[in-house]
């Protein structure tokens, strides 16, 4: 393994290693504790809920701008709604399965499965519950029983609604902060809307809203209309929202469904039209998780530790007095006013006066991924100025009557330097998939399927031929991307032109 000088002496792995990196960086950097004694449950630190509840911050603001309304919806769902929710989504799969149309099937042919997948409660202290209970996965099942109750004409439309809960499902495989945990900090949007075009508008305003919130993180992402058979059976289609890890895997960090009237048949919510007749309502729904957390990490990171958009990065500042015996005093006073003008100004900035050398004191603001250091000594106050150091590299003296300036500048910069970062490795992780030939049932390719990389292609087959691909490159399909080719290509398969995009990638 290999290490740079200074991360080595912290025990920091080469982020190379990507398996050892990462959870060492998130306990290490403290934004959570996992030895908490239940897998998959991790205890939030105080420095990891602050970036949290900043990037919460990020999507209140977008939810404010689109007049979405927050509600909180209870923590227990009674079991008799998690039965209509698999009679319902097993209908849906069942119709999709044989190519009908799902109101000639009925609802009871078949109970599907995710009664595996919930957290039961069926006991109130020594009392056996008549009615067992589970601990939410998502929110479909408990909102929509409360529709009805909530739209009653086409004047009560849009509903737009969200919340910010836990959500809680039993992961059997290996578990990883933020990314595969069984306790899961969620934002999930439900909207109803009068027809399929208005939810279809919905769709575009949460593709919108995606956007800014990645634009805000620094991180560019794949957006793609997962195919048929990796769309959620109780969706018309689903958007997934996926970004490239350091290990060239796609980790998917945001949904958007879109749900037709399908849930309103079966939770029976209509509205009365202008002419007086009943119509069910077509629903859309947007989540998101913690994944957005340990997609930072996992970008934005190095080998000296994390590298926080200056978005939610708890401290966007650290101000660090250069203490020797003759100015002790004095440069601690100095450093404190400028955090105390930093702050007025609505910058998150902090003092680190420890007496310990500043290398050490370097050393732990970098593991944190403090955008922005400033340095500040008798050399610097004699010429009344400071020293930025960004996280992302390089060092600049800034007059300090121009500090606050100087501080969005430098702070701009380093959002610049990690969108460079993040789009360079993006960009350099997509690729052509190689030229084949088909040998029965499986293609030979002209290069080696390479590990850590997406493969995009032009392509219009079926379902069989994108089988055919998928078990030959031991890939899956993202599917189409929203971003079509600007001109027809040949199909890998059919050799039909489209503009179709496809990706193909290795998926957490």
């Amino acid at each position: 393994m290999s290490k740079t000088p200074a991360a080595a002496k912290r025990g920091i792995p080469s982020k190379t290693d990507f398996k050892e990196w990462y959870p060492f960086i998130v306990e290490a950097a403290e934004l959570v504790d996992k030895r908490y004694p239940i897998k998959g449950m991790d205890v939030w630190r105080p420095y990891g809920w602050k970036t949290m509840r900043l990037i919460d911050d990020l999507t209140h603001k977008e939810m404010d701008r689109t007049e979405h309304e927050e509600v909180n919806f209870p923590l227990l769902i009674p079991e008799d709604l998690l039965d209509k929710e698999n009679r319902l989504v097993s209908l849906l799969k069942a119709a999709r399965e044989q190519g009908v149309d799902p109101s000639e099937l009925r609802m009871e042919d078949e109970v599907g499965g995710f009664a595996k997948e919930v957290y039961w409660i069926r006991h109130a202290g020594e009392t056996e519950l008549e009615k067992s209970m589970f601990l939410r996965p998502t929110s479909e099942t408990a909102m929509y029983t409360m529709f009805p109750l909530w739209i009653r004409s086409h004047a009560d439309l849009p509903l737009k609604i969200y919340q910010m809960v836990n959500t809680f499902r039993y992961e059997t495989k290996q578990t990883r902060s933020f990314i595969r945990v069984r306790e899961i900090h969620f934002f999930e949007a439900h909207t109803a809307h009068i027809d399929e075009a208005d939810a279809t508008r919905q769709i575009e305003e949460d593709l919108e809203i995606v956007q800014n919130l990645m634009n805000d993180l620094k991180l560019p992402v794949l957006v793609t209309k997962r195919p048929v058979w990796d769309t959620f059976p109780g969706a018309w289609y689903t958007i997934a929202i996926d970004v490239i890890m350091p290990d060239g895997r796609t980790l998917q960090v945001a949904s958007v469904h879109h749900y037709r009237d399908q849930w309103a048949r079966a939770f029976d919510v209509t509205y009365e039209d202008d002419s007086g007749e009943q119509q069910f309502v077509h629903q859309t729904t947007y989540g998101m998780s913690e994944r957005l957390l340990g997609a930072i990490v996992a970008n934005h990171g190095d080998n000296q530790g994390l590298v926080m958009p200056p978005s939610v990065a708890p401290i966007q500042v650290i101000v660090i007095p250069i203490i020797s015996k003759q100015s002790s005093e004095d440069m601690v006073s100095e450093a404190e006013k400028l955090v105390s003008k930093l702050k007025e100004a609505g910058i998150r900035a902090r003092i680190d006066a420890r007496d310990i050398r500043p290398g050490q004191k370097y050393y732990d603001w970098e593991i944190k991924g403090v955008p922005l250091r400033i340095e500040i000594g008798p050399r610097d106050l004699a010429n009344n100025s400071v020293m930025c150091v960004r996280r992302t590299g390089g060092k600049t003296s800034h007059p300090i009557d121009d500090l606050i300036e100087a501080v969005e500048n430098e702070l701009a910069a380093v959002g610049e330097d990690m969108n460079k970062n993040s789009m360079e490795h993006f960009k350099s992780c997509i690729r052509d998939l190689p030229n084949f030939s088909v040998d029965g049932n499986k293609l030979v390719f002209d290069e080696q399927i390479q590990s850590g990389i997406v493969y995009e292609m032009a392509f219009d087959g079926n379902d069989a031929e994108a089988e055919m691909i998928e078990k030959s490159t031991d890939l899956s399909f993202l599917g189409n991307s929203t971003t079509s080719y600007s001109k027809s290509r040949s199909c890998v398969m059919t050799g039909q032109p489209t503009q179709n995009r496809v990706y193909l990638a290795k998926t957490y």
